[in-house]
């Protein structure tokens, strides 16, 4: 059919290895591929805490990596200190830390975050110089890339890409409209 656009879809399915906040058996899943480093996803960040806290059973959050290291150079490390940390139960502990401290991720910063989480900050500093978690980073990120993600954030709300407007009201209105489909 000539002229028909088919918005883009998840292709890489929520699993195990995802960082996920939420019942299993939610309505509605709403999928950010973000970057740390990302003006536009620290000022989604407040948007998408409201959306977790009002859907409440009815949303499973899942948060991807998709650093943009072409503009945003400390993204690649925040995405390998977060995963470092989820390795020892705190991703979102440390996901929350480096949207509050955008400014500041450096890998001195990275390090004290951890530290300030109560995880050994020299296993993460060792992580990070060696790159340890890189490979759980790229896999989001071909992941994104797969499914037609081109910058950040982007949001797919039970598997389908999410292009309304960014803002809590149109976020919210097109979660409950999920919700309904859903049910």
């Amino acid at each position: 059919m000539s002229g028909f656009y088919q918005a883009p879809t998840l292709t890489v399915p929520v699993g195990p290895d995802d960082w996920i906040d939420g019942p299993e058996d939610a309505a509605v899943t709403l999928v950010e591929y973000g970057d740390f480093e990302c003006p536009h996803c620290g000022a989604m960040e407040p948007v998408v805490r409201e959306v977790r806290g009002t859907a409440g059973a009815d949303l499973r959050f899942v948060y991807r990596h998709f650093p943009i290291t072409s503009s945003h150079p400390h993204a690649e490390a925040a995405a390998e200190a977060a995963e470092a940390a989820g390795h020892r139960d705190a991703f979102w502990p440390m996901h929350d830390t480096l949207f509050a401290h955008q400014d500041a991720l450096t890998n001195h910063d990275l390090v004290g975050y951890a530290a300030n989480l109560g995880l050994d900050a020299e296993r993460v500093s060792s992580e990070l110089t060696s790159g340890t978690y890189e490979p759980e980073v790229q896999a989001d990120f071909m992941s994104g890339v797969r499914s037609g993600v081109s910058g950040t954030p982007t949001f797919f709300i039970n598997g389908e890409r999410y292009d309304g407007d960014y803002d809590l009201a149109s976020l919210q209105r097109a979660i409950r409209k999920a919700a309904r489909l859903a049910r």
